[in-house]
C-alpha cells in the first residue's frame, strides 16, 4: 500500500500536544467555569468539540473528554487527510512495528501514592449513563505479562467500587481474559498496569486484537514512528506507558468471574446487562503533578479508532485467500463491528471464497460481498446489489455455532463464564457465473457531458442545423445509417448523436422507415443492426 510507504507525521507528539492542536483547530473548547462531574457525559454527548473541563467541583484534576468522538478528530489523530488512511497507518505498525524504549523516569511519576494512600475516590472519574453501575475508567491501556506469552496490551473498563477495588470487564474472550484466566487456575494474582491519559496512537495499537505473543506497544511504535516509552512500575515488575497522565498499579485477584459489574453504556449504543467478572485491587497510584483525566466518552470514541482494525484484519484475511479487495466498509450501523461490506475484484467462486474469508475475522456477524462496480459506503447500491444480484438459496451463507460477542443483545441469556456462540451470515451480492454482464448496465442518460439543467435555467435555447427536410431528408439519411450499421451496430442513441446534424423527429422517421421496410433489427445487446446481417439476435424457438 503506497499509504504504508508515507513519512509518518506526529512521531513525537504527546497527549498533550495532540490536545494542543486540536485547541488550535478549534476542535477542542476549554471550559473554565465550574462544572458537576455528574453533568461532563451528557456535555460532552451534546457537543460537537472535545472538551476541557478546567474546574470539576470537589476535584483538584480537569478532566477531557472527546477527544475522538468524530470522524474528523479521529483523522487528525492519527496524522491523516482521509478516514481510510488510519487503517493504513495501522497497517504499517503490524508490518513494521517498533520495540518500546525503557526509560529511567517520567513524568507520570511525579507524583506518588501508595497503599494506604491510595483513593479512587480523588480521580475525578465520572458517571456516563443512568444506569451505570458505579463510575467507570474507560480510558485505560491495560498492561499484563503471562509467563508463557509475554506482554500483553488491551483498553478494558474498570468500574470503581472502593477506594482501592475496581472490577474490570473481561467478559469477551481475549488474550486479557486468558492470561487472568491461567493466573486464576494457578491460584494467583495477575499484576496490570493502568495508564490514564495517552496519545490515541497507543490507543489504536493497543486496540488491534494482535495474535497471541505480539506485543502491542510495538506496534503501537510502528503507528507512531518511533518507539513507546515504558517505565517500570513502583510496586510490581511490570511497565506502563512513560507518557501517561496517571498510572493505577493493581492486580486482577484470582476471584474468578464471580463479582457484579455494570451496567454501562456499551459500544451497541444500547446499555449493557450486568456482567460477572473478576476484581482489581489498586496497590499504586502513581500521576503528573498537574495530571489531567482522560474519561473517553461512549460509544463513538471507541467506534472511530476502532473499526479500521476491523479494516485490516479483513484485508489481510482476503489477500490471505488470494481475492483481490477494491474496498471495505465497516459499517456505523453494525456498530463498527458486525457488519462489513466488501467489494472486490471478482474472478470464478471467489464470492464464496471471500464470504468465508471475512466471517473467520473477529466477531464479526453479516458480511455482503460485491462486485467493484458497486460503492461499499452507499447503503442503497449495497441493498440494490442484494436485491438484483442474490438468490438466496445459493447466495446466502449461514455459519451457525461461531464464536460471538457476549455484548451481542440478541443472542439468549448464558450462565456466567460461558462463551456464547451464534450464527455468522455472508451474502454473497456479486453477479454469479454465467449470468450475462450486460444485464446489469445501469441507466445511463444520453448527452449527460453536454446538457446541464443550470445552463437552461440560465436561458439556454438548443438549435440542430438541417441537412435537408421531408422525405428526401429520410431517404438522404436511411443510406447514410445503412451504411453504418452494416459494419458495426449502433445504439439508438448513438445513431441520433452520429447525425445530430438532422432533428431527432427526422432520425425517429428514418429509423422507422428502415424497421418498416424489413431492413433494421437488432444484436442481442439491443444495438440497431441490419435484419439479415450476422449481428441480428435470432428469435427463440415458437412454440404452442
Amino acid at each position: 500500500m503506497k499509504e504504508a510507504t508515507k513519512p509518518l507525521p506526529y512521531a513525537n507528539e504527546t497527549f498533550r500536544g495532540f490536545l494542543d492542536r486540536l485547541r488550535t483547530e478549534k476542535e477542542l473548547v476549554d471550559i473554565k467555569q465550574p462544572v458537576d462531574s455528574r453533568h461532563i457525559a451528557t456535555l460532552v454527548d451534546q457537543a460537537d468539540k472535545a472538551l476541557l473541563f478546567h474546574n470539576v467541583i470537589g476535584y483538584k484534576m480537569p478532566v477531557v473528554s472527546g477527544i475522538i468522538r468524530s470522524q474528523k478528530r479521529a483523522i487528525m489523530s492519527m496524522g491523516c487527510e482521509t478516514y481510510p488512511e488510519i487503517e493504513f497507518r495501522l497497517e504499517r505498525g503490524i508490518e513494521k512495528p517498533i520495540p518500546p524504549r525503557y526509560v529511567e523516569s517520567c513524568a507520570a511519576k511525579q507524583v506518588i501514592k501508595i497503599g494506604k494512600d491510595v483513593d479512587l475516590f480523588s480521580l475525578p472519574i465520572p458517571m456516563f449513563s443512568i444506569y451505570d453501575g458505579g463510575p467507570m475508567i474507560t480510558a485505560g491501556i491495560t498492561i499484563a505479562r503471562d509467563p508463557e506469552y509475554g506482554l500483553n496490551s488491551g483498553i478494558y473498563r474498570f468500574m470503581v467500587k472502593e477506594k482501592n477495588l475496581t472490577g474490570i470487564d473481561i467478559v469477551t474472550p481475549n488474550n486479557m481474559r486468558l492470561f487472568a484466566q491461567r493466573a486464576f487456575e494457578a491460584g494467583r494474582p495477575l499484576p496490570i498496569s493502568i495508564s490514564i491519559g495517552n496519545h490515541p496512537f497507543e490507543n489504536l495499537g493497543s486496540g488491534f486484537r494482535a495474535p497471541l505473543g505480539t506485543d502491542e506497544m510495538s506496534i503501537a511504535g510502528g503507528i507512531r514512528g518511533a518507539a513507546i516509552e515504558l517505565a517500570q512500575c513502583e510496586t510490581m515488575d511490570l511497565p506502563c506507558i512513560a507518557d501517561s497522565e496517571i498510572v493505577l498499579e493493581g492486580e486482577i485477584l484470582p476471584t474468578g468471574w464471580t463479582q457484579p459489574e455494570g451496567r454501562f453504556g456499551e459500544f451497541t449504543r444500547l446499555m449493557g446487562g450486568l456482567h460477572w467478572n473478576p476484581v482489581v485491587r489498586i496497590n499504586a497510584i502513581t500521576m503528573r503533578r498537574d495530571a489531567i483525566y482522560y474519561a473517553l466518552h461512549m460509544p463513538w470514541e471507541n467506534t472511530w479508532l476502532m473499526a479500521p482494525t476491523r479494516y485490516t484484519q479483513i484485508r489481510r484475511a482476503l489477500k490471505t485467500a488470494g481475492v483481490q479487495v477494491k474496498d471495505i466498509n465497516v459499517t456505523l450501523g453494525g456498530c463498527g463491528m458486525w457488519h462489513a461490506v466488501v467489494s472486490i475484484k471478482k474472478q470464478a467462486g471467489e464470492g464464496k471464497n471471500a464470504l468465508l474469508a471475512a466471517l473467520s475475522v473477529m466477531d464479526l456477524k453479516h458480511v455482503v460481498v460485491v462486485d467493484d462496480d458497486i460503492d461499499v459506503f452507499n447503503a442503497m447500491d449495497v441493498e440494490w446489489a442484494i436485491a438484483t444480484r442474490v438468490q438466496g438459496d445459493k447466495d446466502i451463507m449461514i455459519i451457525p455455532g461461531s464464536r460471538a460477542k457476549p455484548l451481542d443483545p440478541s443472542l439468549a441469556v448464558m450462565p456466567p463464564g460461558v462463551v456464547p456462540t451464534g450464527a455468522k451470515v455472508g451474502i454473497d451480492a456479486t453477479i454469479s457465473e454465467g449470468i450475462p454482464r450486460e444485464r446489469f448496465e445501469r441507466i445511463a442518460y444520453a448527452y449527460t457531458d453536454r446538457a446541464k439543467i443550470n445552463d437552461y435555467y440560465s436561458g439556454k435555447a438548443d438549435t440542430v442545423q438541417q441537412a435537408a427536410s421531408g422525405d428526401a431528408a429520410v431517404t438522404e439519411l436511411a443510406a447514410k445509417i445503412v451504411a453504418v450499421i452494416e459494419k458495426t451496430p449502433k445504439y439508438y442513441s448513438e445513431l441520433a448523436e452520429q447525425f445530430a446534424e438532422y432533428d431527432f423527429q427526422t432520425v425517429a422517421r428514418t429509423l422507422g422507415k428502415l424497421h418498416e421496410d424489413g431492413t433494421l433489427w437488432q444484436d442481442p445487446r439491443g444495438r440497431m443492426c441490419l435484419r439479415n446481417s450476422a449481428f441480428a439476435a435470432k428469435p427463440p424457438v415458437k412454440g404452442p
